[in-house]
Parts: C-alpha cells; sequence; structure tokens
C-alpha cells in the first residue's frame, strides 16, 4: 500500500510540473494558437445567444438593450460581464467649477486628465472619472470624451467627431482581456449610441456594429496632459475643474434608430493611433 501510494504522489508531481511547463511555454510563445487566458464555455457565453440568424450580446433586461455581435473581431470566451449598459452612467453634459487659492479638492497629488484646446482649459481628476469612466465633452467646439478605466489605468482624451459623425459613447458593460495587448490586463469595452457598435480602447477602433474597424482618434498630443493638479496649479491659469458628485440618470430605454452611413468614413480615416500609458503624454 506505501508503494502504490508512493507512486500515486510522484505522478501527480509530475503531472503539475508538466502542466507549469506547458503553461509558462504558453505565456512566451512556444505553444503557437494556445490562450492561457481561455475561459470555459459554461461561463464565457452566458451572455451570448443567436437570434433570428443574428448574434447577441445581452446589454441589459430587455431586447433593445442587447448589442448585435454577429461580426465581432473579439473572442467572446474573453469578455468579462460587468452588469450591463451603463452601470457606470456615462457623462453628456459635465458641470465644471472654478477652483481659486488653496483647496482641499483636488489633492495637489490627485492625478488628472488636462485638456486645453484654444483658451478653454479644463481638469478632469481620475477620482471623479472612476464613477463615470466616460464623459462627452465639448471644448473650444471639439467634441471630446474623456475616459478612465481603473482596472487597465487607461486614461486619454479622444475626438469624438469621427468624419461625418459625432459619437456619444458610454461603457457597455463588459470588459475583455487579452494577454497579448495592453500588459493582459482588463479593459472596458465602450459602446456610442448612434450606431450601437462597441469599441475596445487597447486596441483603438470597433469592433462590432455599423462601426466597426473604425479607428478611434487620440485627441492631438499638444491639446492635453496626464499630470497631476499640483502640476496644473502651478503652470496654467484660468483652468475649471470637473465638480464632484455628478447624478445622470441612464435613459430608460436606447430606441433604435437608422445608423449614420460609415462605409465613407472607414475609407477616409487613418489607422488608430493608440492611446499612452499613463505619464507617456506629460505636456502641459
Amino acid at each position: 500500500m506505501k508503494k502504490r501510494h508512493l507512486i500515486r504522489i510522484a505522478f501527480y508531481s509530475a503531472s503539475l510540473i508538466i502542466l507549469g511547463l506547458a503553461y509558462a511555454a504558453a505565456r512566451h510563445g512556444a505553444v503557437p494558437g494556445y490562450d492561457p487566458y481561455f475561459v470555459p464555455r459554461q461561463y464565457a457565453h452566458d451572455h451570448v445567444f443567436k437570434q433570428d440568424g443574428r448574434t447577441w450580446l445581452v446589454g441589459g433586461g430587455k431586447q433593445s438593450d442587447h448589442f448585435d455581435i454577429t461580426d465581432f473581431r473579439l473572442a467572446t470566451r474573453r469578455l468579462e460581464y460587468g452588469g450591463g449598459r451603463e452601470q457606470f452612467s456615462a457623462l453628456i453634459d459635465p458641470k465644471f467649477v472654478r477652483i481659486e487659492g488653496e483647496s482641499p479638492w483636488p489633492h495637489d497629488d490627485e492625478r488628472v486628465l488636462l485638456v486645453r484646446i484654444g483658451s478653454d482649459a479644463r481638469v478632469y481628476p481620475l477620482g471623479e472619472l472612476r464613477w463615470h469612466e466616460v464623459v462627452n465633452d465639448t471644448i473650444g467646439n471639439m467634441p471630446v470624451m474623456i475616459v478612465f478605466c481603473p482596472l487597465a489605468d487607461l486614461a486619454a482624451v479622444y475626438e469624438r467627431r469621427i468624419g461625418d459623425v459625432t459619437y456619444t459613447f458610454a461603457p457597455s458593460g463588459y470588459t475583455y482581456f487579452d494577454w497579448r495587448v495592453w500588459g493582459g490586463y482588463s479593459a472596458f469595452v465602450l459602446w456610442d449610441r448612434e450606431t450601437e457598435s462597441l469599441w475596445w480602447p487597447p486596441i483603438g477602433k470597433a469592433v462590432s456594429g455599423p462601426s466597426i474597424d473604425i479607428p478611434l482618434r487620440v485627441l492631438d498630443r499638444a491639446q492635453w496632459a496626464q499630470t497631476t493638479w499640483a502640476e496644473v496649479k502651478s503652470q496654467v491659469s484660468n483652468v475649471r475643474v470637473m465638480s464632484r458628485s455628478q447624478n445622470y440618470e441612464k435613459p430608460a430605454d436606447w430606441p433604435r434608430r437608422d445608423p449614420p452611413q460609415t462605409q465613407r468614413i472607414r475609407k477616409r480615416i487613418p489607422a488608430a493611433e493608440l492611446a499612452p500609458r499613463w505619464g507617456g503624454n506629460p505636456t502641459l
């Protein structure tokens, strides 16, 4: 009995070693096609279903909430569900305050995004952005999107006008991970209200819907910065700060609309410029 027990222990130990070596090899690309972050089907596909010849991704409790992903650039097994459309309510009409002199908020070391277009300078503290993740704003007649994904520490500013379409963005309720992209961190998947397409910022483009493959456009880096409130105070005057505790009630329904024509946009827009990691755009 003792000998049989020792043989069993040796077998399990060898199996664990082999699995560990295989995993390490896969992580370093030695096993082509192997996905070390594979998610079992029963978990990954809970929110994907087929109906009337189309593939849908659950977006809420009503049929009108769902996303058409019949054509999809991502692997559904790597999607992670977070509660449905706009559980983090994107802002579409953000409010701002002017802060004069010394103030307990924002803290000097608080990370912020500064956007300065013409004479209009605005600050978006990451501590406030984390409650909304997406802010749709217009600065100096330029429609922009300010985003912060705490999971991936992705904070950037994008143009909202792409070709002939001005998009309104919001969190889809999903995150996505790919070990080859953005260090393997999960990052939010966005959607737009104009075409109901899904977008994944780490690869800088739409991944489903009428806007599929249209690139996100990072705002000219000379017009925004990843910085701190202390740096802004010391170098920028006449600045407004996005105020705290903004409430925005998401719509009870999103009626389907005829999406704008996007074929000509797809042909004219150059390839996406990916957002810089934090610290990659410090210029004030």
